[in-house]
């Protein structure tokens, strides 16, 4: 099984945060969907026909395109490739949500929605340079649900700078309190280039220490718990069967095709990349041509990267799947660090497997990084 993941590069505004590939020009956007189709049709060989269980619309902000944009890409994707589907994701921001999109969608076949609340408090959406406000995030659900949508996820971001932890408290009660079913959090992270990485080297922002955003990390595990959802990666919890299938298939090192600009794609074997670069896509794809690049992946990268991926989640490192796969041995070849991270309360192994503990989530890449070959 695989899954398509389509990348749409149109944003109202940036906000201050963000450093994925999009942009706030949209002229070219009815274009761009209609090229991504082509790239659809391009690529059908490219998952070897495997089923395609999972379709996932990213960004960017696909919840600003036409309907009838999004039903071309799809129609591609029906016409070209074997579909066994179970899921279908849009990434929708409140503002752009209207009865009349979300019937739409719902008639496309989409039947799970992203939501990018990232917080309850106006100022802080603010801050961010959000399109929306508090009112329409907590619309959001309801007149979804009015429409027939059962699936949902809300993303959230952790870590901004306040006295206290109470305006995190808040936001997490509140997301709790709409039964959204998955929550996607993730911390408040300075990157290069953006509006906050700018006032940032300038003096004129200061982010919270990491101990203050470790312990939202911590706040967040033991309130989402408390509601019945189960953390099944560092930054995903869900309600049992709310899981998100698609983005289970990278973090399980399955197939997937990146479709748009900027997408990566994996064929099992090896990575591929579309720059994120507007036009030169564009130019492309207008002449029928893919502006791929290759990304070679050593054995050992394969084998590094699955640790990576596998210990985020809770079903964690599958040792008879490493055996098989990368003749490694990790509980012999490793045992040092492992007997050590186990003592400190970070590692766990039962039923074959290894996993990190609530603790060790907290160090995950650096738990990853001292197991690497």
């Amino acid at each position: 099984m695989a899954g398509i993941y389509i990348h749409i590069p149109f944003c109202k505004q940036a906000c201050h945060y963000c450093d994925f590939h999009f942009s706030t020009n949209t002229s070219q956007f009815q274009n761009m969907t209609s090229l991504i189709a082509r790239e659809a049709i391009l690529r059908k060989d490219f998952l070897n026909g495997e089923s395609i269980t999972t379709i996932y619309f990213g960004g960017g902000t696909p919840s600003l395109a036409k309907p009838e944009w999004l039903e071309e890409i799809l129609s591609a994707i029906h016409t070209n490739f074997k579909l066994d589907l179970q899921e279908v994701t849009l990434e929708a921001n409140p503002d752009d949500l209207s009865p009349k999109k979300l019937a739409a969608w719902k008639k496309l076949g989409i039947d799970r929605l992203s939501l990018g609340i990232q917080s309850f408090q106006d100022e802080v959406l603010q801050f961010y340079n959000r399109a929306h406000n508090s009112k329409e995030s907590l619309e959001a659900i309801e007149m979804a649900r009015g429409e027939g949508f059962k699936k949902f996820s809300m993303d959230l971001i952790y870590g901004f700078p306040h006295s206290d932890h109470s305006l995190w408290i808040q936001d997490l009660k509140t997301a709790i309190s709409q039964h959204p079913g998955h929550l996607s959090c993730y911390a408040l992270t300075v990157e290069e280039g953006t509006a906050l990485g700018n006032w940032t080297q300038k003096g004129k922002f200061n982010p919270a220490d990491e101990d203050f955003v470790a312990e939202q990390f911590e706040i967040l595990q033991h309130l989402s718990e408390e509601a019945g959802y189960i953390q099944y990666e560092i930054s995903n919890f869900a309600q049992p069967g709310q899981e998100s299938l698609h983005n289970s298939l990278y973090w399980k090192g399955q197939s997937y095709l990146g479709l748009g600009p900027g997408a990566h794609s994996f064929d099992g074997e090896q990575r591929f990349l579309n720059p994120s670069h507007n036009p030169n896509y564009i130019k492309a794809l207008s002449q029928n041509l893919l502006p791929l690049i290759p990304e070679p992946l050593e054995e050992v990268d394969r084998l590094n990267e699955y640790l990576l991926t596998a210990l985020r989640t809770r079903w964690g490192v599958d040792l008879e799947f490493l055996q098989e796969k990368f003749k490694k041995d990790l509980l012999n070849e490793r045992s040092i660090k492992i007997r050590e991270f186990e003592q400190a309360g970070w590692l766990q192994w039962e039923k074959k497997s290894l996993s990190l503990t609530k603790s060790g989530m907290l160090l995950a890449d650096s738990i990853a990084q001292a197991l690497f070959y």
